[in-house]
């Protein structure tokens, strides 16, 4: 026993040489490295219960991702209960995308970003309005076809701005390409007005949120413009595409760079000659006005190229672009008034002297506008001659007695503008109709006596002379 005691104490030396603390801060200590060996073995079985049931949560929504894969073409010989069973499943992936922002696994994102992409890029049946007409108000969308699909489309949309909306970018640049954007963009082809606007909506969020994208978005986009105006004049989401391009416009800092004075010169201005302009004139005339707002000297440039594609048998394109030049010269630079007061009055006296009536009462009413009004005193000496000799046309030879009765009103203004000036322009007017009268009396007279020269020759020539 002595030995097993001595070889014991020889094993464990501080056990008998160091008395045995019975202080707090042990009683602590032991405490503490008891709840540390506690909360790891809780926190190792909870770690591997949530890892087991996040795996079998992701293994769910891979398999509802799968099933969505899947494209219907909703026609008859497909069953309707399917079809409703991927818009439920489509409705719990929307939840999901919804309630897990910036949680999204990546194996998750990859298959979401690929169920998105077999829905959405397919072929889009040929158009069913292969002309396009004018013949129709701003409101109204002549190229409308709403697609079956839209149920499940509608859903896949909004997936995919939630996608782009709460996921950071870094992420979501791996999924989201150049290729991805193009066949975005291509998309824009579709006749459902419903589409056309998700889509508007998604390529915007991309635009705003995806900065290195931006250059190439605006290059892609001016090609389906050029490609528009200069060679097809067809296409459905111009609409849509220039209301993007309204909100970039409006957030273009000052002064304006080169590359979109381009734009504006070589794409929008153009725009104003296509023959379906009515239908995406209210946005075309926000994009311009945008410009001019920002850089006044732009307006010139702008003006003269409305002038230059005035249409010349188109009433309901011409009313309309007097009514965009009428909100232009609200914008323009007085030190172009000058410049611009000529040219502008010339283009709306010949306008105040259509027939159409909608057209010289819409030229008429431009006189109430203040700035219109004070570019033309700038000019007086250049530009009474021309609106006099117009008024005194319309006062003569109108048909529509609401369109005289607008000239009288507006001939009225300009006496009190300048009442001497007037009746100088007046009296010049009354003398070159006085010479136009005598010039044509001369020349009836000169026909005249060719008609009785030729017929006397005529009578005296011989019966055998054939003249050819």
């Amino acid at each position: 026993m002595g030995v097993q005691s001595n070889t014991a104490l020889k094993a464990s030396p501080r056990v008998s040489t160091r008395k045995r603390s019975t202080t707090l801060q042990h009683l602590f200590d032991l405490d503490s490295n008891g709840n540390k060996i506690a909360n790891n073995n809780i926190t190792g079985s909870s770690l591997s219960s949530s890892s087991s049931s996040f795996n079998s949560e992701n293994e769910e929504i891979l398999s509802t991702v799968s099933y969505c894969t899947y494209v219907f073409a909703f026609t008859e010989d497909e069953c309707p209960t399917q079809q409703e069973l991927k818009r439920h499943k489509l409705l719990q992936l929307l939840s999901f995308v919804k309630t897990n922002k910036n949680s999204v696994p990546v194996q998750v994102l990859s298959s979401l970003i690929s169920m998105i992409s077999a829905n959405l890029f397919r072929p889009l049946p040929p158009p069913s309005y292969p002309c396009i007409t004018a013949d129709f108000p701003d409101d109204e969308d002549p190229m409308s076809a709403f697609s079956p699909v839209w149920s499940h489309l509608q859903l896949v949309y909004d997936i995919l701005i939630r996608l782009v909306i709460n996921n950071e970018i870094k992420v979501l640049r791996q999924y989201i390409d150049n290729q991805f954007v193009t066949n975005l963009l291509a998309l824009f082809q579709s006749e459902d007005p419903r589409e056309r606007d998700s889509l508007k909506n998604v390529y915007h969020r991309i635009y705003s949120r995806f900065t290195f994208y931006r250059a190439f978005m605006r290059k892609s986009m001016n090609d389906v413009f050029l490609h528009y105006v200069f060679e097809t004049e067809r296409h459905c989401g111009i609409r849509e595409l220039l209301e993007i391009w309204g909100s970039i416009i409006n957030g273009f800092t000052v002064p304006v760079k080169e590359e979109h004075k381009l734009f504006l010169m070589r794409v929008l201005i153009p725009f104003h000659k296509t023959k379906g302009m009515q239908a995406h004139h209210r946005q075309l005339a926000y994009c311009v006005s945008q410009f001019v707002q920002k850089e006044p000297v732009l307006g010139g440039i702008v003006v003269r190229g409305i002038l230059r594609y005035w249409p010349v048998t188109n009433c309901q394109k011409e009313v309309l672009l007097i009514g965009e030049l009428e909100e232009l010269v609200e914008n323009i630079d007085p030190d172009q008034y000058r410049k611009l007061a000529l040219p502008l009055c010339n283009q709306i006296t010949r306008s105040l002297n259509s027939w159409n009536s909608q057209v010289a009462e819409r030229a008429l009413y431009v006189w109430n506008n203040e700035h219109f009004v004070k570019m033309i005193s700038v000019a007086m000496e250049e530009v009474f001659p021309v609106v006099v000799e117009g008024m005194e046309k319309n006062l003569k030879w109108h048909w529509s007695k609401s369109v005289r009765q607008l000239t009288e009103n507006v001939k009225v203004m300009l006496e009190e503008m300048d009442p001497i000036f007037y009746s100088k322009c007046l009296q010049e007017n009354d003398l070159r109709g006085s010479k136009a009268h005598l010039a044509e009396i001369k020349r009836k007279q000169n026909w005249e006596r060719i008609e009785m020269a030729a017929a006397q020759h005529q009578y005296h020539q011989p019966p055998h002379f054939i003249c050819v």
